[in-house]
């Protein structure tokens, strides 16, 4: 039997992927579009533990590419990520989603974040619950 906790905190990482996404100029090579080629390329690999993939519809973001979004329970921010490519970015993604999960509140340290994160994060959206903010003296 599976203690609660741990299956809620296994199924509360999720990746929405935009399978109606397109760049603008660009004619697929098959009849895909290029957010559903991602999200075939990210299902085709071994995802991270705890990470749910989900095809989601328009994101509202078509004039930047593919684009997701990752998040976690209420406690956690959310962040849309755009410009994203159905070759070169599959890994990185579930690379990402996997440092995301172990990241209490969501927030990957800078540094550490992989390098399309930090350049086309499209928006990043508060947590339902936010951490208490400390008071200043």
């Amino acid at each position: 039997m599976m203690d609660c906790a741990h299956t809620r905190q296994e199924s509360d990482t999720e990746l929405l992927v935009c399978v109606t996404c397109r760049r603008a100029g660009v004619t697929p090579q098959d009849e895909r579009r290029p957010g559903r080629a991602l999200f075939d390329q990210i299902t085709a690999l071994e995802r991270p533990e705890g990470l749910r993939i989900t095809a989601t519809d328009c994101l509202q973001n078509c004039d930047f590419g593919c684009t997701v979004a990752l998040r976690g329970g209420a406690e956690k921010w959310t962040y849309v990520f755009a410009n994203l490519d159905a070759a070169a970015h599959p890994e990185m993604l579930l690379a990402g989603a996997a440092q995301y999960r172990a990241a209490p509140d969501g927030v990957i340290p800078w540094r550490q974040r992989p390098e399309h994160f930090k350049r086309n994060c499209v928006a990043r959206i508060p947590p339902l619950t936010p951490a208490p903010r400390q008071q200043d003296h």
